[in-house]
């Protein structure tokens, strides 16, 4: 595994600036086959009965292996498994590789179903949509981990595929203080084809959307731990050096495609005010990622760290 293909510098610098990266179809169909096959049948409710326990019997019944926690990620599934065989994929194993690291560590998995209406209808329940939430606890660290969502099979607008929203990980909040929000300019939903995989820095605001289809979504979850360095894992040979701070003004003409570019693109839901903040602190991740403690992107950190005497 030490030719792994590493994510290149304007893709990380992509993930800082927006917590996410998405591969669309890598999973192989036999891959995809084959997880559903160990995963079981996923039977509805039965009359009357709560979506609770319905989940928790289907959770009881999956091929869901029970991993511990903090065992090493190469040891988490079987060999010739299908979770073993999609983490082991060169284009799968680069990207961990570039986000967390070597030797990274397994957190935990989940199995995310989400049922049709009428499901929910036989069970006297309601079909609402996940609340925005960042997973776990308030997470003060520069450090981070990632968060793969694996999608087996095609998803639809109307299946309520994970909607996240992009640029979110960096601004730290409690669980609950986001769960009164639904929707926020610039959200993304997923619809993607079988085999997608989903990257997400752990701290990304997500929830899990509504499924008002006549079909059952299914979507599996793989949280994962750095063990060792997260700093300068990317494909660095692909970095170009920052010749000058760009100019902020008055610009004469288009500037080429660059890191700083990414990383001072705004999402829709930024404010003019707070919404600096955010450009802050990507450029502070920045630095982590690249190991670079002098690094700035359109002179925003360099102006408030003038230290000079009066």
């Amino acid at each position: 595994m030490n030719n792994l293909p590493l994510l290149p510098a304007e893709a990380m610098a992509s993930f800082a600036a927006r917590g996410f990266l998405r591969f669309d179809g890598v999973v192989p169909e036999e891959i995809n086959r084959q997880f559903l096959e160990e995963m079981g049948d996923i039977d509805p409710p039965r009359p009357g009965q709560k979506m609770r326990r319905t989940y928790g019997e289907m959770l009881a019944r999956a091929g869901v292996p029970q991993t511990p926690a903090g065992v090493p990620l190469a040891q988490a599934y079987p060999d010739g498994s299908a979770l073993k065989r999609l983490l082991d994929l060169p284009r799968v194993a680069g990207a961990i590789r570039s986000l967390v690291g070597e030797d990274p560590v397994f957190d935990h998995h989940f199995l995310h179903v989400t049922f049709p209406p009428a499901y929910h209808e036989a069970s006297g329940g309601e079909n609402v949509s996940q609340h925005y939430h960042q997973d776990s606890t308030i997470d003060p660290r520069r450090a981070f981990d990632i968060q793969i969502m694996y999608y087996p099979h095609a998803v639809t607008r109307e299946m309520g595929g994970t909607r996240f929203l992009p640029g979110s990980h960096l601004r730290k909040v409690s669980e609950a203080a986001i769960a009164r929000y639904q929707n926020i300019r610039g959200q993304q939903h997923m619809v993607c084809e079988g085999g997608t995989l989903l990257f997400l820095h752990s701290g990304i605001w997500h929830g899990g959307g509504v499924n008002v289809s006549d079909r059952t979504r299914t979507m599996f979850k793989v949280r994962i731990n750095p063990s060792r360095s997260q700093v300068r894992q990317f494909d660095v040979s692909t970095l170009k050096p920052q010749d000058a701070q760009r100019p902020i003004f008055y610009l004469k003409g288009p500037l080429p495609p660059s890191v700083e570019q990414i990383l001072m693109t705004q999402e829709p839901w930024y404010e003019n005010d707070t919404g600096r903040l955010e450009l802050l602190n990507r450029v502070r991740f920045w630095r982590y990622l690249t190991g670079d403690p002098d690094y700035d992107a359109d002179y925003w950190a360099t102006r408030i760290e003038n230290l000079a005497d009066a």
